[in-house]
């Protein structure tokens, strides 16, 4: 990099959802702006890849183009308990499916149309903070900037991790990719012991089918998946039945380890954090993407507002823990609560049948754990 210290006014660590549209928005105000991603764009995310449309306007005002895209449109859930049982529901706002490899790629090249400097295959060591701002240390050199956001993700970096990436009970992720007969406008729910797995299409007539379950369920297969699979997910015939008729389209499932829960916050070492960095986000609150982009369209106005001299950077730090919790706390919530009534093979068949015999009660719940459009 030819950049040394003191070049940037924002300072972005992790090229995700979050950390892409912050930088896009800054830099459309004029705001000098760097990105760090680790990795090399376009690459694969284990993610659901559902992505609800309260977020479809914020997009479109980036300048994401839908109609090329040709996505699927999804309008309907079908959720299932561990013994097939089912039932099913409309989505109010319904959402689109598109994998991470294609919208991140597409938000990349708009960050870089909009100037924001973007750091691939760069990590971020340390960041120490100083007078008027933060030295950021990476592998390929030294950065300064006034702010500094992290947008790292589910993993705290070692630098600022003080235990929390631990919880009692792990979690993993497992992401594939395939070709079956799902229908294009529904998302698929389905529970088994201590997990769920979520299916809905994205591009090309591709479906994207991503479980979490708990690490035990891992350790009691002998760290195999396939045989963690097979005894376990296919209890559920609806997974049995995607697993043996699909056609499987990589080599190995995308894996993600050691996932926790626990609370986070907006702001840690004079870091502001956005999506899995400020609050790890259940599955089951709705749509962790959608999330993610809505605190950057939160954060970014917060940050124009502190380079032109209208709030201080305490200011920046209260306002937007506030706005953060105001406009997120209680939907998390409602995803813990639900997390805990799913993956429990007869408490999941009771809470099924009680809500599909209600469908009012439905409506309420997925109400709950669904935002407006923004």
């Amino acid at each position: 990099m030819e950049k040394t210290a003191s070049d940037f006014d924002v300072l972005i660590i992790g090229g995700g959802l979050a950390g892409l549209c912050l930088s896009i928005q800054l830099a459309k105000k004029g705001i000098q702006v760097a990105v760090i991603e680790k990795n090399s764009y376009p690459f694969h995310r284990v993610c659901g890849e559902y992505i609800s449309n309260e977020s479809r306007p914020f997009l479109t005002r980036l300048g994401l183009d839908f109609e090329p895209l040709n996505l699927p449109e999804i309008s309907q859930l079908t959720l299932t308990a561990p013994n097939g049982f089912a039932i099913h529901s409309p989505l109010k706002l319904g959402g689109f499916g598109v994998s991470r490899y294609t919208l991140d790629e597409q938000l990349f090249h708009l960050a870089k149309q909009a100037g924001v400097v973007v750091m691939q295959n760069n990590k971020v060591t340390g960041v120490e903070n100083m007078e008027n701002g933060h030295l950021v240390q990476t592998t390929s050199g030294n950065f300064s900037a006034k702010l500094v956001c992290g947008c790292f993700g589910k993993y705290a970096p070692s630098f600022l991790d003080n235990g929390t990436n631990q919880q009692k009970t792990n979690y993993i992720g497992v992401k594939y990719h395939l070709r079956f007969p799902h229908e294009k406008n529904r998302i698929a729910l389905h529970n088994f012991q201590d997990g769920y797995c979520g299916m809905s299409k994205i591009e090309n007539d591709i479906s994207c089918l991503c479980y979490l379950t708990t690490s035990d369920n891992l350790k009691k297969s002998g760290n195999q998946i396939r045989k963690m699979e097979e005894a376990i997910l296919f209890q559920n015939p609806h997974v049995k039945t995607i697993f043996e008729q699909a056609e499987f389209l990589f080599e190995q499932p995308l894996t993600i380890s050691n996932i926790s829960f626990k609370p986070r916050q907006t702001q840690q070492k004079g870091i502001l954090q956005l999506g899995d960095a400020a609050g790890t986000i259940a599955p089951l609150c709705g749509n962790g993407m959608s999330m993610a982009m809505h605190a950057s369209a939160l954060l970014a106005p917060l940050v124009v507002d502190f380079f032109i001299g209208k709030i201080s950077k305490i200011q920046l730090e209260s306002d937007y823990k506030t706005i953060w919790n105001q406009t997120f706390s209680s939907r998390i919530q409602w995803g813990y609560r639900l997390q805990q009534l799913f993956g429990n093979r007869h408490v999941t068949q009771i809470a099924l049948q009680t809500t599909g015999a209600f469908p009012p009660l439905l409506r309420t719940l997925i109400s709950l754990t669904h935002g407006q459009e923004f």
